[in-house]
């Protein structure tokens, strides 16, 4: 009987394909586990080796630092505007100058303004000169009283030891009726004419008093209102309020028209500076009056101090005033610093 063709094969547990699938779904597991639990996952910035410094970690105070550009300033500026319009008559300090507090610095003209205060200034005067008339003609009136009762005084002097002698004759009937009838009526007549006189004076003289004291305050009002209308043409020169350093705000040429209020220029106080920095609202919280800051100048270091902080938000920035110690030394006002603010 012969053999059949056909064998029956024996199928493997175990292929090649099978030990490498399992073999790699074994590795990506364990690489996945390793990766949750042992591996680095946080982020990462490649840089320069020369741009890293390395150096020892010690326990000390945390100090936040804000690294901002502000304007150095001088600590105090007055501004020149002018009181008076008119057309510029002298230019007597440029730009740059160093000025002292009085010095003119503009001289501005104005015909029709000097004329009004001419005019102004002479009916003052004429004003003045009316009332110390009415003064003097009140204190003539007062001493013509006056004479009248001096006057009337010698009389009495005169008639009452006369009255006194005739009336002791009279009783002896030594004299005439007629001769002491007349003497004694010279007598009663003048002491009646005193009292007259005199009630009348005295009424006089408080009403002068009264008179006199609104004289003097009137004209006081008067003689202020003067040298008011004189300052007018004082204010048509622009003078140096302190003493600093002359800006002007354009350059300036004789017969120029300027008009009331406007900005001449400015005198900065040279000696002491500020620095006002622009700082994003984001770190408005974390600023406060007080705080210091550092800022580096001509290879220098100078150390400053928040002073005022403007809350006024714009373009999302707001700005502080810092005082500058030791700032004395620059020469050049309006320079930008960069400068780091210590939290």
């Amino acid at each position: 009987m012969a053999e059949s063709m056909d064998k029956k094969l024996t199928k493997k547990r175990f292929t090649v394909k099978k030990v490498a699938t399992y073999v790699g779904i074994t590795a990506g597991v364990v690489f996945i586990g390793y990766q949750f639990i042992f591996a680095d996952r946080r982020s990462k910035l490649k840089t320069e080796k020369d741009k890293i410094t390395i150096s020892e970690v010690k326990m000390g105070e945390f100090k936040e630092y804000i690294p901002q550009t502000g304007t150095v300033e001088p600590a105090r500026t007055v501004y020149l505007d002018a009181i008076e319009g008119g057309n510029i008559k002298r230019v007597i300090h440029e730009s740059g100058s160093i000025v002292k507090k009085g010095d003119p610095i503009i001289e501005i003209t104005n015909l029709n303004r000097e004329i009004a205060v001419l005019q102004q200034e002479s009916d003052l005067v004429q004003s003045i000169n009316r009332s110390r008339d009415t003064r003097n003609s009140l204190l003539n009136s007062d001493l013509a009283q006056r004479q009248t009762l001096a006057l009337i005084d010698n009389q009495i002097a005169i008639y009452r030891p006369q009255y006194e002698r005739q009336k002791t004759l009279m009783a002896k009937k030594l004299m005439a009726r007629q001769d002491f009838e007349q003497t004694q009526a010279n007598y009663i007549y003048n002491v009646e004419r005193r009292r007259i006189t005199y009630e009348a004076y005295k009424r006089d003289s408080m009403a002068h008093v009264l008179s006199l004291v609104d004289i003097d305050l009137s004209e006081a009002r008067m003689k202020q209102n003067l040298e008011s209308v004189r300052t007018i043409l004082d204010n048509l020169n622009i003078k140096a309020p302190v003493d600093g350093q002359l800006t002007m705000a354009a350059h300036w040429e004789i017969g120029q028209a300027v008009s009331m209020a406007q900005r001449l220029g400015q005198v900065d106080v040279v000696g002491s500076y500020k620095v006002r920095v622009p700082i994003d609202e984001l770190y408005l919280p974390k600023i406060s009056v007080g705080l210091p800051a550092t800022t580096d100048f001509a290879g220098k270091t100078y150390n400053l101090e928040i002073k005022y902080i403007y809350p006024n938000i714009t373009n999302g920035r707001f700005n502080l005033k810092k005082v500058a110690a030791g700032l004395n030394s620059i020469s050049k006002l309006h320079c930008f610093q960069s400068f780091r603010m210590r939290k």
